[in-house]
């Protein structure tokens, strides 16, 4: 997957890149013979075999951490493409909720330090960074169960409340942003249902065919990526490059 849009040697940076898409992301990135350097950013410890990839930690429950994390990248220039690919839906105790008896305070405001806080504070000290001229981006992955007006069947209180926020905080930053980033671009994308540790739980029903692995989501995100100008920033898109109300 190239990225014909974006300026020539790109410096990339995906966050979470220990996850199953983010992982994806890292190694397609770094095999493009336009990116000069892919930052694989995640909490846990990784190693990759390409060159390409520089690994360092970062913790979005930590704002020192992210901004640790932007001053090192931001000595390799200007960055071309952010990608925050990080997101929880469950973990040990903390489910979503099946009905409103399930709402707990204490795993609600956990899914929004993930699902929102985290990538806002990513936003506060990673969008200063982006090339100025020419094209750049900056995705956060959202979900299309985000969506207030595509919200049919209830349920998943906190994920649902938390991917809808995400989408706020994008459109938010999107129009400040493009006052002095004329040419950025500020997106949540939605990678469709993934064969991650995220969806092994509730994809029993999903057909084959609408199962991605983390490598076709990736590169169907990157294509939708490599295709946004400037009049997409604000927006939510899907894999297949659809735009999703908010």
């Amino acid at each position: 997957m190239e990225l014909t849009s974006f300026h020539q040697d790109a410096n990339v940076v995906v966050i979470g890149a220990s996850g199953g898409i983010g992982e994806s992301f890292s190694r397609t990135l770094a095999g493009s013979d336009t990116v000069r350097v892919v930052h694989a950013l995640s909490r846990s410890q990784m190693r990759f075999d390409d060159r390409a990839i520089r690994v360092s930690q970062i913790d979005l429950l930590d704002e020192a951490s992210i901004a640790v994390a932007a001053k090192r990248v931001s000595e390799e220039g200007p960055l071309d493409l952010v990608i925050v690919a990080t997101g929880i839906l469950h973990d040990g105790d903390l489910q979503p909720e099946k009905a409103l008896r399930d709402i707990d305070s204490s795993n609600m405001l956990d899914v929004f330090r993930v699902n929102t806080i985290g990538p806002a504070l990513v936003a506060k000290h990673f969008l200063p960074l982006l090339r100025r001229r020419g094209k750049s981006v900056f995705a956060a992955l959202s979900a299309r169960v985000g969506s207030i007006g595509d919200n049919r069947l209830a349920g998943w209180v906190s994920y649902r409340a938390s991917k809808a926020a995400l989408n706020m905080t994008i459109k938010t930053l999107a129009i400040e942003h493009a006052r002095r980033w004329s040419d950025g671009v500020i997106v949540s994308l939605h990678p469709g249902t993934v064969a991650t540790g995220l969806s092994k739980p509730f994809r029993s029903r999903v057909p084959s065919e609408q199962l991605f692995t983390p490598d076709v989501s990736a590169a169907h995100l990157l294509k939708v990526i490599d295709g946004l100008t400037p009049d997409d920033t604000g927006g939510c898109f899907a894999w297949d490059g659809s735009r999703i109300p908010y």
